[in-house]
């Protein structure tokens, strides 16, 4: 009986500390001070016609004007259990009062006093072009000077920016609510940040991932996955020899890339495009045979032999030594050049290191796949050399005939 007591009274001991650490956590986040200006991640509890109630973690409910959820018709862009961004402005009377930021009609600078000691975006239209950067249109009848440099991320085009209704933070303003500076660009910033911190926790090298090219440069372009940015070298491009990335791709392309290195500490991240294709490797075995005649084109030129494109990412090199027709050549450049269409015999797959060794056809006999594979095995054929000269002299003495 005892013992049935003391298990009881342990079980009861249990549920009681169970009991504690939910009410702790249910605590967590009550009591957490809140500045002007804070950002937080809050819940949509109830959308009334003039105010929304929120669930932010504190004590008390926070309220948000509807209208700041109304889309240019009216409608609602947000419903009751999503999670909003917004900034605090003031608590009175237990009342948390929030904003998504500063905007709409009215007149006076008193809205972005606050906003700008607060640290809450202003929605801003950009009128015009002016010197030094863009005339903005601010809440209350106000005017802004946004510089080129804080507009974006990126240099702009000054017609795709004209008329557009963008968030910005105030970064300067004077006690009588003059000369007023504001940057788009702190914002994003911003979200990249935090970006790049969820990044920190996910991105891992293999993953697929879509970004979008911000520039091309000589050896490759860089891509923008939303937090970083990145290289995909030229030769991670394609199967296919790309001598101009530029003929491939071009800024503002959307790619899915394969991540390939990733190095936080310097910042360093790189990308391939050719690891989301096929490799055209895997039908060589079915598509070419030692022995057969195939059209290429001479891709690239160097002193050992020409490298000639049998088809995109397929190459094999023609040695200099099977250039010239027994002559002695100084380089492949003094016989062929970039871009001349050849027809090739094949000598040699390796389907391991990915290589073709390559003739020119009509040079000599055809080499089949039996004889090249009977001359490999030291059969009474001889060597492939010793079977191209036999072939040779076979041509010689149809000639003196």
């Amino acid at each position: 009986m005892n013992s049935m007591n003391d298990d009881m009274n342990d079980e009861s001991m249990e549920m009681d500390d169970d009991f504690a650490a939910m009410f702790e956590a249910s605590l967590a986040g009550i009591g957490q001070e809140l500045q002007a200006g804070m950002k937080i991640t809050a819940t949509l509890l109830q959308c009334g016609s003039e105010w929304t109630f929120l669930d932010v973690g504190q004590k008390g409910e926070g309220i948000l004007a509807t209208a700041e959820l109304l889309d240019a018709e009216g409608q609602l862009t947000a419903a009751v259990g999503d999670q909003i961004s917004v900034y605090f402005i003031s608590r009175k009377d237990g009342e948390l009062r929030f904003t998504t930021k500063v905007g709409g009609s009215g007149s006076g600078t008193e809205p972005l006093q606050q906003a700008y000691q607060a640290g809450i975006p202003v929605e801003g239209r950009i009128d015009k072009e002016i010197k030094g950067g863009y005339d903005i249109a601010m809440p209350g009848n106000v005017r802004a000077f946004c510089p080129f440099s804080q507009v974006g991320l990126r240099p702009t085009d000054a017609s795709e920016l004209i008329g557009r209704t963008l968030s910005f933070r105030i970064t300067q303003l004077d006690e009588r609510g003059r000369n007023i500076v504001v940057s788009h660009r702190v914002l994003l910033d911003e979200e990249r940040s935090q970006q790049r911190e969820s990044l920190r926790q996910t991105l891992k090298e293999g993953q697929l991932v879509h970004g979008t090219v911000t520039s091309l440069r000589d050896f490759g372009a860089f891509v923008d996955i939303g937090g970083i940015e990145g290289l995909l070298p030229i030769s991670e491009v394609s199967y296919g020899r790309v001598e101009d990335i530029s003929t491939v791709l071009e800024v503002g392309r959307q790619l899915d890339l394969i991540v390939k290195k990733i190095d936080w500490v310097n910042n360093k991240f790189s990308f391939s495009l050719r690891d989301t294709l096929a490799d055209p490797w895997l039908k060589v075995g079915s598509s070419y045979q030692v022995g057969g005649k195939y059209p290429g084109t001479v891709s690239r030129l160097a002193q050992f032999g020409a490298f000639v494109t049998l088809a995109e990412g397929i190459d094999g090199l023609l040695h200099i030594s099977k250039m010239g027709d027994g002559q002695r050549i100084r380089h492949p450049q003094d016989l062929f050049k970039v871009g001349q269409p050849l027809t090739v015999v094949i000598e040699k797959i390796d389907e391991g290191e990915k290589r073709i060794s390559l003739a020119l056809a009509g040079a000599v006999d055809e080499v089949t796949a039996t004889s090249y594979s009977e001359g490999s095995s030291g059969s009474a054929m001889g060597t492939l050399g010793e079977l191209l000269k036999a072939g040779q002299q076979k041509k010689e003495r149809r000639q003196r005939k």
